[in-house]
């Protein structure tokens, strides 16, 4: 039986959108990677990606993914999306909640084994997250 790709990524920003860590992790294989670039973090597993899932929805519990552009070919799948929410807590001492919202735009890339990700690539200003979230100064125009 053939595996709808677009059905799959579909369902998939779904469970992100409903902050659903199970059904996220039943779109990875065992082995899988989600990598945040722009924090230089890597996790490998589903037990490693439960806990960045965790302190994602802990610190931004209103995060939600609003995909622009789909396009991939193969094994490859590219999102270009826009994530908002707000940084209502902080899994880091250093790093102090401000209860301030962000919107980015990113890009996420997939590459996918047997109608499964085993590698999601996320890339985005990390910067202009931290400046809009009143974490660090704005640069001046």
């Amino acid at each position: 039986m053939a595996i709808n790709k677009n059905n799959v990524m579909d369902d998939y920003l779904v469970a992100w959108n409903s902050h659903d860590i199970n059904t996220i992790l039943s779109f990875f294989t065992d082995d899988g990677i989600y990598e945040d670039v722009a924090h230089g973090i890597v996790n490998q597993g589903k037990k490693e990606i439960t806990g960045y899932l965790n302190t994602s929805f802990n610190d931004f519990p209103d995060l939600k993914i609003e995909v622009k552009t789909v396009f991939g070919t193969g094994v490859w799948t590219v999102f270009e999306i826009v994530t908002s929410g707000t940084h209502a807590h902080s899994s880091r001492p250093e790093v102090p909640a401000t209860g301030k919202t962000f919107s980015v735009r990113a890009v996420s890339i997939f590459q996918l084994r047997n109608g499964k990700i085993s590698r999601q690539s996320e890339y985005y200003n990390y910067a202009t997250l931290l400046q809009q979230v009143g974490l660090m100064p704005e640069q001046p125009r």
